[in-house]
């Protein structure tokens, strides 16, 4: 049976990817001809700007076949302003084929590729090319692949015999040394079984624009290959992973990940603005270059263009599958695009949005208070991209300035927030506790309010409004970042309160909070390494210590010093220049985003700002309150106190301690879960706890003669928790886990027995199996609660949003779990969200109840 695999080509710039594209297709016999990047002929780059600088922009995908193997080829973009456009890829391959140039060696951004590839968990070949103008030994490159990326790296040489083939590869896995020393040898299936789990990475040399080595890179590839699991008969799934237009036609590129579709299907899926839309497939592209093959039906595994599509976006998940998260490479500039003078900004940023539909990378803002477009971007190719786009596609010429460094801000400490919206006939209350999360977090919003308080429906009105704004901080009024902001208390006025109303409130109570407790501003910072003559490492040092940057000397001889660190990216994004200056051109500069961090000069950067939060009318901090027949505006330093809820407690810290293990000191005194009841029910009567999401009392009909009855509508609660997420977020767990995985699986499941025991609650347990090879999953009951291990290619993610649909509407959930999408999902659906360490205290709680009545039980037996 042939397999299909797609296969993505990552490398550094000017590595030769494009040229081992081309090199792949010819000899395969998808082309005739063999193109060449300089003859700016190549199958694959067909842009004006890729064939005018000879680089790759947008991914393409190519068609190629082995003797046992077809191949889905996507040659993605080498320079680091358009790594986003490559990163959006990796999510699709099943195998990648890194390219490193022999003479440049391991290069900044091919570690970071590297990283990349590791952090998505794709199997990896790594291709050494132009090996033949280097002078370094192929030995020599091997060890400095094993150095640089992993010690799994293995040459696979042409010429080598099987002997020597398994000798090395003995070297890098124990099971393999096994059989080599039992005198067996090592069965290709084996060695295609690590690669698929990434525990080895063949390392090939070869010229691609020689199409030296090429030959035995096609053989390795259909040799060492596994076929994905894809099942044709499961539900429909898909991702999308690019946008484009030709002429008036809109086309939706993605993978199917499940299932079959086949033109003229309907889709239903939701836009990024929420809106439900059900349309219908009329046309199905396979695309091979420019070229495509309009067929009716593609089945899991395929790569497709499809039309009929109006709204979907880059990162959608369709049919059974999620959206992905958001790039781990994020630009770190916001420019100005300066329009001619007869064209309105405000009038041209809706088709300029047409543009970043195409390349979300591009995020292209409306500044309100300026009235102009704004462009976060990578740096100066990206730049002259954005400018041919826009003179192609709407015929203007357009400008930029000169850029500034994107900041960013989040909480500074701990705080209660509190909006309060009341003029006349309106009321709303929201308090909501911020709290600062480590670096690269995000935004994490959740809800502590139980629903005998505030309705269910307005804690997900507030939990929306949360979600659809772009949050800013307080001091020079960046976008907020790094915080958990949780629901703590609102309060609704039976009568008066509209929706609008919380959301007044409830952005007022996050700037409120905000300003209560500070902001903290954080700036891009950039990983760099740095080649240059030896003679002028000294300047390099004192540059780079006045640049406030980090560093180290990764090498150094006669010639040549290599340093590798990190520094602001506001202070290293144009030293560039300034090395090439005084190198005399052989001086070079590697940069790569690595986050954010707190700014090395905040008060300089917040007083060339200016920015006066309390005159920010887009973000106001103040409430109003309402008193005799008439509404009045209250300062956000009086709000405490005017304010009519009070959620001062949930300020308090919770112990560090994890929950006892309930169950061994249950067993010491010889206890079970009739024990346990027993006792709670003679000491302090049946047990009444109010959960999260209990249903209301409800008023049945009566008779003139009779009182109503009051009724309580019967439902279901459950608990459904993310294994993994919890294991990594309970520190004795995560402990445990660092040496031995199953034992802390054990130790989570055993503290779940006494819980669910106790609470007689409803739990499943979900573990992601999602790279278990040929895992079939399992589900079973242990000690009264459900534990389910995903199938191959199945995550617990989709699995929960799967339970979440199909029993939502008959039980009250609460799910556990960390995941912000799945979380975001949760709200849609009407289910509550529980953090892990949330949950941590829940049952800690429970645990120390349990605690308690073991004591009694011992001291009565004295």
């Amino acid at each position: 049976m042939r397999k299909k695999l797609t296969i993505g080509i990552l490398a550094h710039v000017d590595a030769g990817k494009t040229t081992l594209s081309e090199a792949l297709l010819y000899l395969s016999g998808s082309i005739r001809t063999l193109g060449r990047v300089d003859h700016k002929n190549t199958y694959l780059d067909t842009f004006a700007v890729e064939r005018e600088r000879g680089i790759t922009i947008f991914s393409k995908q190519a068609r190629f076949s082995t003797k046992h193997c077809d191949f889905i080829l996507l040659d993605t973009p080498g320079h680091v302003d358009f790594s986003a456009e490559t990163e959006r890829t990796l999510a699709l391959l099943d195998y990648a084929i890194l390219v490193i140039s022999a003479p440049d060696g391991v290069q900044n951004h091919a570690r970071t590729l590297w990283q990349l590839l590791e952090f998505y968990g794709v199997p990896t070949f790594v291709f050494v090319n132009k090996t033949d103008i280097c002078i370094k030994l192929q030995e020599d490159i091997e060890s400095e692949l094993i150095s640089a990326l992993s010690p799994r790296c293995v040459g696979f040489w042409e010429t080598q015999s099987q002997t020597e083939r398994d000798e090395r590869l003995a070297l890098t896995h124990e099971a393999l040394l096994d059989t080599f020393s039992r005198g067996e040898p090592i069965a290709d299936e084996d060695i295609a079984a690590l690669i698929a789990q990434r525990a080895l990475f063949p390392c090939l040399f070869g010229s691609a624009l020689r199409t030296a080595g090429i030959e035995f890179l096609l053989d390795t590839l259909d040799q060492y290959t596994l076929a994905p699991a894809c099942d044709a008969a499961a539900s429909f799934g898909a991702k999308v992973y690019k946008i484009s237009h030709i002429g008036t036609t809109r086309l939706t590129y993605m993978k199917i990940t499940g299932g079959r579709l086949s033109a003229r299907d309907e889709l239903t899926y939701l836009a990024a603005d929420g809106k439900r839309m059900c349309e219908k497939v009329s046309q199905l592209r396979l695309y091979s270059g420019d070229k495509f093959e309009q067929v009716e039906t593609v089945s899991a595994g395929e790569i497709c263009a499809i039309l009929g599509l109006s709204a979907t976006y880059v990162g959608q998940g369709l049919g059974n599958e999620i959206d992905g998260g958001r790039p781990v490479l994020e630009p770190v500039l916001s420019y100005r695009i300066q329009l001619p003078p007869e064209c309105s900004p405000i009038l041209y940023f809706p088709k300029l949005k047409e543009l970043e539909e195409e390349d979300p990378s591009l995020h292209l803002l409306w500044n309100e208070h300026l009235e102009q477009i704004e462009a976060q971007l990578m740096g100066d190719i990206q730049i002259e991209l954005l400018t041919r786009m826009i003179r192609d596609r709407f015929g203007i010429e357009c400008t930029f300035d000169t850029g500034k460094i994107l900041y960013k801000e989040t909480v500074a400490a701990k705080s209660i927030g509190i909006g309060h919206f009341e003029p006349l006939r309106h009321y709303a209350e929201v308090q909501l506790l911020l709290e600062p999360q480590p670096r690269g977090t995000g935004l994490i919003f959740d809800s502590r309010v139980p629903d005998n308080t505030l309705d269910t429906n307005w804690q997900r009105l507030i939990l929306s409004h949360l979600y659809e704004k772009d949050h800013r901080g307080t001091l020079i009024g960046a976008s907020l970042t790094d915080t958990k902001i949780t629901l703590v208390a609102g309060k609704a006025h039976l009568k008066h309160t509209e929706g609008g109303d919380f959301r007044q409130a409830t952005l007022r109570a996050v700037r409120h909070g905000l300003m209560q407790a500070g902001c903290t501003l954080l700036e891009p910072y950039y990983r760099f390494r740095i080649e240059l003559p030896s003679a002028c490492v000294g300047r390099a040092m004192a540059d780079l210590q006045q640049r406030c940057a980090d560093f180290s000397i990764e090498s150094a001889n006669e010639q040549i010093t290599v340093l590798r660190g990190r520094g602001p990216a506001a202070t290293l994004h144009d030293y560039t220049r300034e090395l090439i200056s005084y190198t005399r051109g052989q001086g070079r500069l590697f940069c790569t985003p690595d986050g954010y961090a707190p700014c090395h000069n905040q008060p300089k950067i917040v007083a060339d700002y200016g920015y006066d939060a309390e005159a920010d009318t887009d973000n106001p901090p103040h409430s109003v309150f309402c008193a005799h027949g008439a509404g009045f505006v209250v300062p956000w330093n009086e709000v405490e106190q005017y304010k009519h809820l009070d959620a001062s407690a949930a300020l308090q810290d919770t112990a560090d301690t994890i929950l006892p293990q309930v169950k061994q000191l249950a067993k010491r005194y010889e206890l079970n879960s009739e024990d346990l009841e027993a006792i709670m029910l003679r000491e302090f009567g049946p047990i009444r706890r109010k959960r999260y999401g209990e249903p209301k009392l409800t008023v049945a009909t009566g008779t003139a003669k009779r009182p109503p009855k009051r009724t309580i509508a019967p439902a279901r609660h459950m608990y459904i928790v993310d294994g993994y997420n919890v294991i990594y977020s309970w520190s004795a767990l995560k402990e445990s886990a660092d040496y031995s995985l199953e034992k802390a699986r054990e130790m989570l499941m055993d503290i779940l027995s006494s819980f669910v025991a106790f609470t007689k609650t409803e739990l499943t347990l979900v573990f992601d199996a999602y790279l278990v090879k040929d895992g079939h999953g399992s589900d079973f009951i242990h000690d009264g609660y459900r534990v389910v291990y995903t199938k191959e290619n199945q995550t617990a993610d989709a699995y929960i949003e799967q339970m979440m649909q199909q029993l939502g509407p008959n039980y009250h959930i609460k799910v556990v779990t960390g995941d912000r999408l799945l979380q975001f999902s949760a709200v849609h659906c009407g289910i509550s969200r529980m953090t892990a360490m949330e949950f941590e205290d829940e049952v800690r709680a429970v645990g120390n109840e349990i605690t308690e009545f073991a004591k009694r039980l011992g001291q009565n037996g004295k």
